[in-house]
Parts: C-alpha cells; sequence; structure tokens
C-alpha cells in the first residue's frame, strides 16, 4: 500500500518535504529551504544522506528555494536519481541554485571571520556550485499537460499552477493495494489577480489532495486597490524626499512590481525618476520571463514593449555588481529601491535597510509574506529597532504591507479551487501557519462539507 509521509512545511509556510512510498518506488515530492531564524537553519543542516539512498526520484512543483532550494544539498549527501520539474522550472532552477550557492558562500565565509575570532567551530555551505551544477544535471523537463513515466510504474503529469513561472499543480497515479490511487499536489497556487501568469489549472478527480493554505485565513485586496495604495506611497515618499525600499523575491514578485511601475510609468504617475533593480538573481529572472514571454499571460505581455519589463520601465537600472549597490547608498532620495531578499533575511536589502530604515523620509513597503522569525516579519509587527550587519538600528521609516501583490490565491480562491473535485477526495492542507490553516479547514467545512486534516510534523498516511 502507498504511503505518504509529511516531512516539511507542515504547520509552517517554508520547506516543502513530502515522502511517497509505493511497494516498488520512493519517491520525494519537493526539497525546499526552511526559511527564518536560528531553527530554519538548524533544519537545513540536518543530514539529508538516509532520505539520499532511500529516493528513486525527486518531483518539484516549482522553482521557489522554499520548495526546491535543498536538492544540492540532497545530490550532495548522495542522490544521483532523477529529479522531475517543468522546463520553465529548470531554467528557473540554473538561475537560483547557482545564486544560492554563491550567497551561501559569502554568508558562510562572514559568518566564519568571527567564529575564528571567537574560537569556535567553522560552518561549511550546505552546497556548492559543484553539487549545483551535478543537481542540474539530473534534472527531466517534463512539459504541462504531458504523462512521464517513474519508476514503479507511478504516473505523473504537472498542470499549470499560475504562481511563477513553470509553476505546477503535481498529479501522481500511484499503485496501491491493487488499484491505482491519484494524489494531487496544488504546489503554490497562483492568484488570479496576478499579472503575467495564467490562471491555475482546476482537477476534477483525485483520491488525495495536498493543498497549501498559505493565505487560507484570508483574501487579498482587490488589485486596482492595492495599485492605488502603491501609487499613493510614491506620490507620498516623493514629498517626503525619501528612498521606497521593495523587499522583493526574486522571481514573481519582481516581475509583478516591475509590470504595475511600468503601467504607473506609462501612466504619468511614477515620480520616482530612479528604479533600481539591485539583486543579480532577480535580473536574470526578468531577463529570462523576456525571453520566455510566450509562456507568460498573452494579454499583459501585449502591454509590455518587445514583451520585455526592462524596455516598458525606461527609469528602471539593473545594478548587476558589488560597487554598483554600494553607489545606491549614496542617494538619499527620490529613488525605489527593489532588492532580495524578499523577507529580508539575507541579500543585498539588509544594506539598503542600514542606510536607510532609520530616516523618517524613508518608505519600505512589503509586497510578500514574511514567515515568522524572518527580519521582514519583525519589521511589518512594528520592531522599533533591527539589528543589521552587526549594528543597531531604529526604525523611523514609513513601513507599508500590500497583501495584494500575492502570487498565492487568497481564501476564497482556494476554497474555489478545492471546489472543482468531484470524487469527494482526503484533503489535507500544508504550507500554512496554523491560525490559517484552522480558518481554512473551517471554511472548507462550512461552504464545501470538506472534513480537511492538518497533518503535524513527521505524520504518516496511507493512500
Amino acid at each position: 500500500m502507498a504511503t505518504l509521509t509529511f516531512l516539511g512545511a507542515v504547520g509552517e509556510v517554508t520547506g516543502s518535504r513530502y515522502l511517497i512510498e509505493t511497494d516498488d518506488a520512493t519517491l520525494l515530492l519537493e526539497c525546499g529551504l526552511h526559511q527564518g531564524g536560528a531553527q530554519a537553519d538548524k533544519a537545513n543542516r540536518a543530514s539529508l544522506r538516509n532520505l539520499a539512498r532511500q529516493v528513486d526520484a525527486v518531483i518539484l512543483s516549482h522553482g521557489h528555494l522554499d520548495h526546491a532550494g535543498l536538492v544540492p544539498k540532497l545530490v550532495h549527501d548522495g542522490f544521483q536519481g532523477p529529479v522531475y520539474c517543468t522546463p520553465g522550472t529548470h531554467d528557473l532552477l540554473h538561475i537560483m541554485w547557482r545564486d544560492a550557492a554563491f550567497v551561501m558562500a559569502k554568508d558562510v565565509e562572514w559568518e566564519n571571520k568571527w567564529r575564528q575570532r571567537a574560537d569556535r567551530r567553522l560552518l561549511d555551505p550546505l552546497f556548492d556550485e559543484q553539487d549545483v551544477e551535478a543537481a542540474l544535471k539530473l534534472c527531466k523537463g517534463v512539459a504541462y499537460n504531458r504523462e512521464e513515466s517513474l519508476a514503479g510504474d507511478v504516473r505523473l503529469r504537472f498542470h499549470d499552477a499560475g504562481h511563477i513561472l513553470g509553476a505546477a499543480i503535481v498529479e501522481l497515479v500511484l499503485p496501491s493495494g491493487g488499484r491505482d490511487r491519484r494524489l494531487v499536489f496544488s504546489g503554490d497556487l497562483g492568484n488570479p489577480d496576478s499579472v503575467l501568469m495564467h490562471d491555475p489549472a482546476r482537477l476534477e478527480h483525485a483520491d488525495a489532495v495536498l493543498m497549501e493554505s498559505t493565505y487560507g485565513d484570508r483574501d487579498h485586496r482587490p488589485m486596482q486597490d492595492t495599485i492605488e495604495e502603491l501609487a499613493g506611497i510614491l506620490e507620498q515618499a516623493h514629498a517626503d524626499g525619501g528612498n521606497v525600499l521593495i523587499p522583493a523575491f526574486a522571481v514573481g514578485r519582481t516581475q509583478e512590481v516591475l509590470y504595475h511601475l511600468s503601467m504607473l510609468y506609462k501612466e504619468g504617475r511614477l515620480p520616482q525618476q530612479k528604479v533600481f533593480l539591485d539583486s543579480p538573481m532577480a535580473i536574470q529572472v526578468t531577463e529570462l520571463y523576456a525571453r520566455r514571454h510566450k509562456a507568460l499571460d498573452p494579454e499583459d505581455v501585449s502591454r509590455l514593449r518587445n514583451g520585455s519589463l526592462a524596455d516598458a520601465l525606461p527609469p528602471l537600472q539593473f545594478s548587476r555588481s558589488v560597487e554598483d549597490s554600494m553607489a545606491i547608498n549614496r542617494i538619499h532620495g527620490g529613488a525605489i529601491i527593489i532588492a532580495g531578499s524578499g523577507m529580508c533575511n539575507g541579500g543585498r536589502i539588509r544594506h539598503h535597510l542600514k542606510y536607510n530604515l532609520w530616516r523618517q523620509d524613508a518608505h519600505l513597503v512589503i509586497v510578500g509574506f514574511q514567515a515568522a522569525g524572518t527580519l521582514g516579519r519583525r519589521l511589518v509587527d512594528g520592531a522599533e529597532k533591527v539589528k543589521l550587519l552587526g549594528a543597531d538600528v531604529a526604525v523611523k521609516a514609513s513601513i507599508h504591507t500590500l497583501g495584494g501583490f500575492s502570487a498565492h490565491a487568497g481564501q476564497s480562491q482556494l476554497l474555489d479551487w478545492a471546489s472543482a473535485f468531484r470524487d469527494r477526495p482526503a484533503f489535507h492542507l500544508v504550507h500554512g501557519e496554523p491560525d490559517a490553516q484552522r480558518a481554512l479547514a473551517q471554511a472548507l467545512a462550512d461552504r464545501h462539507g470538506i472534513d480537511a486534516s492538518i497533518p503535524g510534523p513527521g505524520e504518516q498516511i496511507a493512500l
């Protein structure tokens, strides 16, 4: 009989990992990084050697690091099987894994400097560039709606999740107890109000559904209201004379923000004369979106000059080098600075926060989910002082949260997606914090009569 064990993204949003075992195959669905503080770092450093020996294949829903970021570590720890993903995800992983290895090496180098002075044990990166190249060679691209045969007579099909380039809903047909069982994993379901992506596919048949619940307790603001609020923030920042900082996830969120800035520019409503994209990875992804524009929503792409976000926003400058990034810190007002990481836990945004958070005329615009334990979450929750690059920094800037830009489905959209299934499958809620999961479970029961479970870490179910 096939079983499913919940190894990650259980009662939390990050660290996606699910083990599927049949009589003849062992599959790993997702292999994501945990994000958010010391406990996340500890979880990421745990050995994957036993898992690497056990698993026949890995299946990835999409390229975000909380879903795919530990695959190179799994390879480092001995895994040599195939990694199934969509071609779009494969393109993104070339960028994201290489960037993660580079950033990790720099972070560990910085960390080890003070560890050496304190006579503490030095750290190694979770993986290096050699592990990344080995992992990329294992990737096998599977197009949407094409059936792929896996080990143990398992069948795989990807469907468009509408979240980021290449994001997929994963459908697996598993031999179990003398019959086939159909498991559907939502991955990260997209927000139909978001630009550039198609709407998520709606599936009708399953025996079991793993459904994300990131925003299971609320809906997003209407997109037009969000855009109007952004325009108001930019106008206020212009009047105040300060900079606007936007911590943005390099994949998906950055491109959506650039799209809306380009529309405001086209309408004559962008007062800032300089827009900096200060993230090497986000720059590469933005250029990839231009090359892969035929995979995006054609109506949205038609509004962009040459299908390119960069061409549609003349004030935009790419800050590719460290020197380019450092030069931005000499600008005390009139700039929009978009930089990673999206939760402010690393990357160049921390330098810009250090130079701007203490300024009363600065504005920090949060456009994505901030996991518990991250710097972004502390700022959203009203921290008066934070530590940045070894210094205590007072928080005097205005903090704005724009939830409407989320690339995740809100509660009503999740409920609508769940209602399409005809076979009354068993629902299991993952990728959500406890309050969001409980709220979604209650809403599913009240509106659709669905009794959804909320699995715990390490819990195993029979399929």
